[in-house]
């Protein structure tokens, strides 16, 4: 009889209460893949529209993109990990909401020891996408003057960090005096509302405005975040918290500075195991080294994983938000 095991599948689209606990048969790997028992799964963004029908994974399906744990099972031609070993991914193994997932060996992330399992979740999906945004997208460094919308998120505290650590002006947009406090503890050299923020910027910088703006936002600032840029400034579009970015029209680009728009996704680039051992390896240093705080991880049981996106998608949380597996981890 086969081995079975707890799951969170999604039958439907829907909402948060589209979440089903599920009792399935455990996967095996295959060629090139490993069994992991998880330990925490990070909530993200990815995982809603997945959920509501945003991508092109059809339901039924196990939820989560993202996790941490140890490997149970290696599978035919797996070379250089080992059962037991502590590793987290965040693309190549779909279910991490699940008890356990099979996850492509080449994706998988090795956790130093000296980082728990919440820290560990926290530094992929959020750190790497600040990471290949401040690096790739657009390389930030001295002299540039970066302002970025939901400064106190997960993804903003991350971006405002390795922004000041490339030596850039951090200007960071928030909602309230709480998440003003938040971006200022995480390096914001100013920190604005929303209201007219495109005239605030341009007041910061002399009237001369932002060289890259990372939007995270999207319906309801994407048209003043085109005005607040320098001529050949670039404007990247990071996700739709307020609704879908309207239509552009791209000749305006000109008119408005030459300016370059970018709406890039964290998986293109991990597409490597290099790229991903030379984020990780990066990203893991700063954190030992004490040059990047891990943002805020509010944790939340599996039972609970409607209510832990209810407060993801209501722009309530700040940091990571992270579901706990039974299994005790470390």
């Amino acid at each position: 009889m086969p081995e079975t095991m707890n799951a969170v599948v999604v039958s439907e689209h829907g909402g948060p209460e589209s979440y089903e606990f599920q009792q399935v048969e455990r996967p095996a790997p295959t060629a090139g893949q490993v069994l992991v028992r998880l330990s925490v799964a990070g909530v993200n963004y990815l995982d809603v529209a997945q959920r509501n029908g945003a991508t092109p994974l059809r339901a039924p399906f196990r939820a989560g993109v993202e996790g941490v744990g140890v490997i149970e099972a290696l599978g035919p031609n797996v070379s250089g990990l080992e059962t037991g070993q502590r590793v987290g991914w965040l693309a190549g193994g779909q279910g991490s909401f699940s008890e356990f997932a099979v996850v492509d060996a080449a994706k998988l992330v090795a956790i130093p020891d000296g980082i728990d399992d919440s820290t560990g979740v926290a530094a992929l999906m959020q750190g790497f996408t600040a990471h290949y945004l401040a690096h790739d997208t657009y390389a930030v460094g001295p002299g540039d003057t970066v302002l970025i919308h939901a400064a106190a998120g997960g993804v903003g505290q991350w971006l405002t960090q390795m922004a000041k650590l490339k030596g850039a002006r951090v200007i960071g947009t928030v909602s309230t005096q709480a998440k003003t406090e938040v971006a200022l503890a995480n390096g914001a050299d100013e920190v604005i509302g929303y209201e007219g923020f495109a005239d605030q910027v341009r007041e910061l910088t002399g009237g001369e405005g932002a060289s890259v703006i990372y939007d995270g936002v999207g319906k309801t600032t994407f048209a003043e975040s085109l005005r607040a840029l320098r001529i050949r400034g670039t404007l990247v579009a990071i996700g739709n918290a307020s609704g879908p970015i309207p239509p552009l029209d791209v000749n305006a680009l000109a008119g408005l500075g030459s300016l370059v728009v970018t709406r890039p996704t964290v998986l293109h680039h991990v597409r490597t195991a290099e790229e991903i051992s030379g984020r990780a390896s990066e990203i893991f240093g700063w954190i030992a080294s004490g040059a990047i705080k891990v943002p805020h991880v509010t944790r939340y049981g599996i039972a609970d994983v409607a209510e832990a996106f209810r407060a993801l998608e209501s722009r309530g949380t700040t940091g990571k938000v992270v579901l706990k597996h039974p299994m005790v981890g470390r």
